[in-house]
């Protein structure tokens, strides 16, 4: 039962102590009030930066407030009464008695920009958690139109800000956390049941199908039986045996699969009842697997940063390898869901004349050689004698 205070108890007792980084942003204003020049070694934070809303508000106004002469500061406290009156507007609790405590507990303000990192670096732990915590509720909510989308949009937000951290805060070898990750969820969900079993004999009736279907793995199955009479199916398709009923019930039987509480004439009743086709089965229960697997990637990282042992650089290797698992089981999706091309062949056209010159024989503008010709001699004139042709004696000139 929940504790009840005694009328004599102090209220305050049950308050939870703050945070360590709130002594630290304590004394980075300290800082900042004593030494205002400080604001200029301080750089990566923001208003936005700071845990409580009077913080944020004091360091809105110091940074809004151009810095005093600092002889004139520590002699005169109107700068101080300006940062007040302004840090006022967005949180009226502040008081003068406050501002006045912040200078005490600072205790070196040249370490301001060292209080500045890890104020910074608390910052991204609690953005990566908000990022984490809109990823698990997307996962989880079944009013959305379009939820594995959503969801994996949520999961590119996350990957920003993980890139985000990294920028900030650059990773280096042996930074994986140590805290233990959750186990994955089980669901005893009876719609995936009832997926599993129509695509197991859908498949079991049409195993030409599942040949194509390689985006599916035992691995997206909530059941482990299921899981196992997918292996049995997908092995006998590969071995190019025959597929049916009775062939699945023996390699189940070589798998040890009757022996986890499956009899025979239930897993033969379960592939002989084909409804629809493997394809569309496949994606239902590849489907709530993608949704699975982000909801995961969410706890995850969610327990990271629940852990104030994870430094900026664990927590940016955790959750690359966390998205690393993600981004698997998205591949398979965007292959189950992306129609394939069209494997059109293109049309054949006549090579056109070439111009070139060919290898052998001149080039077209060479003229062609002179053909000898045999002259033949002119007609005799009317009255005239037919000279008589003499030979030629072979050696004599022509």
């Amino acid at each position: 039962m929940p504790h009840s205070p005694e009328p004599d108890e102090d209220v305050l007792d049950a308050v939870a102590p703050p945070h360590p980084v709130f002594h630290v942003e304590q004394a980075l204003l300290g800082a900042f009030l004593l030494e205002p020049q400080r604001l200029n070694e301080v750089t990566g934070i923001g208003p936005d930066a700071f845990s409580t809303a009077s913080h944020a508000a004091l360091f809105a106004a110091i940074s809004s407030l151009p810095a005093p002469d600092p002889a004139e500061h520590a002699a005169h406290p109107q700068w101080l009464d300006a940062v007040l009156a302004v840090a006022r507007e967005q949180a009226r609790g502040l008081t003068a008695a406050y501002l006045h405590s912040l200078i005490q507990v600072c205790p070196w303000p040249p370490h301001a920009p060292a209080y500045a990192r890890m104020i910074e670096a608390e910052q991204c732990r609690r953005r990566l958690a908000a990022a984490a915590q809109h990823l698990i509720q997307s996962a989880r909510d079944t009013s959305l139109p379009q939820r594995v989308a959503s969801t994996l949009d949520e999961a590119d937000v996350l990957g920003c800000v993980v890139d985000d951290i990294a920028a900030r805060f650059p990773p280096h070898a042996g930074s994986l956390p140590r805290t233990p990750t959750p186990p994955q969820a089980t669901t005893h969900d009876q719609d995936a049941l009832d997926e599993e079993r129509l695509l197991l004999a859908t498949a079991t009736a049409h195993p030409n199908s599942v040949g194509q279907m390689r985006w599916l793995t035992p691995g997206d199955f909530t059941h482990p039986v299921h899981a196992g009479l997918w292996l049995c199916l997908t092995t006998l398709i590969r071995r190019d045996t025959p597929v049916d009923p009775v062939t699945v019930l023996w390699e189940a039987q070589h798998r040890g699969l009757l022996g986890a509480g499956a009899e025979p004439r239930e897993l033969l009743k379960l592939l002989a009842g084909p409804v629809g086709t493997p394809e569309h089965w496949g994606e239902r229960i590849l489907h709530r697997s993608v949704l699975a697997a982000a909801h995961h990637l969410g706890r995850r990282i969610e327990t990271f940063t629940n852990d104030p042992a994870n430094t900026p650089y664990q927590l940016v290797v955790g959750s690359r390898r966390a998205l690393a698992d993600l981004t698997a089981v998205r591949t398979r999706w965007q292959h189950a869901t992306t129609e394939p091309a069209p494997t059109t062949r293109p049309a054949r056209t006549r090579p056109a004349t070439s111009t070139a010159t060919p290898r052998a024989g001149p080039p077209p503008n060479t003229p062609p050689p002179p053909t000898l010709r045999r002259r033949t001699p002119p007609p005799p004139a009317p009255g005239s004698a037919m000279p008589t042709p003499t030979a030629t004696p072979p050696g004599s000139p022509g």
